[in-house]
């Protein structure tokens, strides 16, 4: 039969936020948890987010990240460039897209039409890795502020017991030369 740990991160948890152990959300309470437990709360949130991604999530951030690069800016101003100048330059009047760019109009409509719910896929992402990072942050801070307060209550009971120590010895002394003056009261 094991020995449950102690409960006084719980206890003192309750105390320092003054409510009841009961009423923590469900943060809270892992953190207390792991505290008394002497658990890591530290844990890396990308990891885990990295790790769950579907092969559709980890596609749409390379869209996104190559979207919002520089190469894709040059490559696709490059890419700008050249359609203008093959259709009015070189090819003239033989032009599959000449002047307005009709075509390039609906291909450039097209790719905005694909890559804006990409590019938000990816975003709904850096979102919840965000969110995961703010509670790791939270939990993290959570454990710092519990151990602190613990020590300082340690701090305060070897202080106590300190003070209790010395009342002690000054009781006795003064017990002592309270004695002493009686004796000398008693020979005199």
């Amino acid at each position: 039969m094991s020995i449950p740990p102690p409960r006084r991160y719980i206890d003192a948890a309750a105390r320092w936020l003054g409510r009841d152990a009961a009423s923590f959300d469900a943060a809270t309470q892992r953190v207390v948890d792991q505290a008394d437990r002497r658990r890591v709360s530290a844990t890396e949130p990308n990891a885990r987010i990295e790790r769950d991604a579907t092969f559709g999530e980890r596609m749409a951030d390379r869209v996104a990240r190559f979207g919002g690069s520089w190469v894709f800016i040059g490559l696709f101003g490059c890419m700008m460039v050249g359609w203008t100048l093959l259709n009015t330059e070189v090819l003239g009047r033989t032009a599959f897209d000449p002047y307005p760019y009709i075509f390039l109009n609906l291909v450039l409509s097209m790719l905005a039409a694909i890559q804006a719910p990409i590019i938000m896929m990816s975003q709904n992402r850096q979102a919840a890795v965000d969110r995961a990072a703010a509670e790791h942050d939270y939990v993290v801070n959570l454990r710092a502020e519990l151990e602190i307060m613990l020590l300082h209550d340690k701090l305060d009971a070897l202080r106590e017991r300190d003070i209790l120590a010395r009342t002690d010895r000054i009781d006795a002394r003064l017990q002592q030369l309270c004695e002493d003056v009686a004796t000398l009261k008693a020979k005199a």
